[in-house]
């Protein structure tokens, strides 16, 4: 095995022992910092012509932005949550024309927004957040 595949293999296991141990705050800075670098990866293969792979990263994106959707709770998070609701929904709109435009502007710009909520969902310090 060489120390590539065996680096790759310690960050999955990495990822998913923190995925197992993490409350519901901690969860969704993971899913937004997914997403974050789904787009990344998203942008340089898209670049490099590797289009197989490009489809397969931004899938992973709108996957994890449609997730964070769906987790939204309407009722109990007011204008907050509708907010949320609305912009995920425009983020996964936005990511359906890098295809159309040519171009990875649509990526830049939902990673924008992307960085924003994670920032202030990183504002939220671990002694205010819910516990699972």
């Amino acid at each position: 095995m060489n120390s590539r595949v065996a680096l790759q293999q310690y960050k999955k296991v990495n990822r998913e022992s923190e995925v197992a141990h993490a409350n519901s705050h901690r969860l969704v800075q993971l899913l937004l910092a997914g997403a974050l670098t789904r787009i990344a990866e998203a942008k340089g293969q898209y670049q490099r012509g590797e289009h197989a792979a490009f489809g397969e990263s931004l899938g992973k994106t709108i996957g994890i932005i449609t997730g964070l959707q769906s987790s939204l709770d309407l009722e109990k998070g007011g204008d907050i949550a509708g907010n949320l609701d609305g912009l995920y929904d425009y983020m996964i709109r936005t990511l359906l024309k890098v295809h159309a435009e040519k171009s990875t502007e649509p990526l830049s710009e939902v990673a924008g927004l992307l960085a924003e909520i994670k920032s202030a969902w990183d504002a939220i310090g671990p002694e205010v957040a819910v516990p699972a």
